[in-house]
């Protein structure tokens, strides 16, 4: 299990993984997590070949029976060698309601790998300097940190993109915070440092059992302070258009309209598909521009488009904003939506099924 906060990398660090054990001849399954349908993760993960489950409408922690039955089915046919999961990022307290429960319930069925949790570069430095203005109150901040805090090791990611003063900082700050714990740095987009974290990952012992001291009022109340968006749909266009033009003017101009509100995003993604191609772009957070992390390089006249959207703000504000720039997006290309489903909220309140300490 790879954890860490919205837009750390997850999906890319898993995807990498995935094929490294496949090209060593292992099978592999991915099982991904939210609290709603329409991921866009799953979406990219299966188009890049994946074998993958989704686990929706809960974490890991709170839906622990499901995720034991999307492993099984990805064992229909043939039983993985390895199995990748990626938690909810405002998730944490994984330790206690995922490993241990699995150690506990089925120890003759899995060998527990190292568990990593991906520092996220522009938000964990805020956080970890305690600055204030870092785009979240201190309730969310604190998911953040208890992330790490259970972390076996923690991934410093993106260091292709940061100055490399900046990747001793964070390598610093989570050394100071999180004393004892290994820290490993590599870059998820061009495999940089995954020689390193695949031995580690290779490991045999007795990991997982960082179980946290954690308050669940405050992890409650943290998770609830952003608003959730999930929402696919059909797009019809008379005249071909650029799928990749279209999915970067979604998140910028989502990402400009939520500075306008004051509003922090946490992890905005978008992906646009259609006969076997697809495209994605996403924002990992105000102050950095939008990027098209895989192009498709084709322009289309018709597609399916899902946007995942987590924000610091009102869910009801933020699908009046979403609909908006889709809206305007659309009305550019003079393109028509159908069989549009959208779902927004606020996370409610954890309830693991199990949980269990390491005494």
């Amino acid at each position: 299990m790879v954890g860490g906060f919205l837009g750390a990398g997850k999906t890319t660090t898993l995807g990498r993984l995935a094929s490294l054990y496949m090209e060593q001849g292992l099978s592999v399954g991915i099982v991904t997590n939210d609290q709603a349908e329409d991921l866009v993760d799953t979406n990219t993960l299966r188009s890049q070949g994946f074998d993958v489950g989704e686990v929706a409408g809960a974490c890991f922690c709170c839906n622990f029976n499901e995720l034991m039955g999307t492993i099984e089915e990805l064992g229909t046919g043939q039983r993985p060698d390895v199995i990748l999961a990626e938690p909810v990022g405002s998730c944490t307290d994984l330790v206690a309601t995922v490993i241990q429960p699995i150690k506990r319930l089925f120890d003759a069925e899995f060998e527990i790998a190292p568990y990593t949790v991906i520092l996220k570069p522009s938000h964990g430095k805020r956080i970890l300097r305690n600055e204030s203005g870092g785009g979240f109150s201190p309730k969310a901040a604190y998911i953040l940190k208890k992330q790490l805090e259970e972390a076996d090791a923690i991934l410093v990611n993106r260091i292709d993109e940061i100055d490399p003063a900046e990747v001793d900082e964070l390598t610093q700050l989570a050394q100071e915070n999180f004393p004892g714990t290994p820290t490993l740095r590599l870059s998820a987009k061009t495999g940089e440092g995954f020689e390193g974290l695949f031995e580690f990952l290779a490991q045999q012992g007795d990991f997982g059992k960082r179980v946290l001291d954690i308050d669940y009022d405050i992890y409650a109340e943290g998770e609830a302070e952003l608003g959730w968006l999930n929402s696919s749909l059909h797009i019809d266009a008379e005249v071909e258009f650029s799928l990749d033009e279209l999915l970067l003017e979604i998140v910028n101009e989502l990402r400009e309209a939520l500075i306008e509100q004051g509003a922090e995003p946490a992890h905005l993604k978008t992906i646009g598909l259609w006969e076997g191609f697809f495209g994605v772009a996403n924002l990992i957070c105000s102050d950095t521009p939008p990027e098209l992390s895989l192009a498709s390089g084709y322009d289309v006249k018709s597609i399916e488009l899902i946007v995942n959207a987590r924000v610091a703000c009102d869910p009801v504000i933020l699908e009046q904003t979403v609909s908006a720039v889709l809206e305007d997006a659309l009305k550019k290309r003079n393109a028509t939506k159908r069989d549009q489903q959208t779902r927004s909220f606020r996370p409610g309140r954890p309830v693991p099924t199990h949980r269990f300490g390491n005494e």
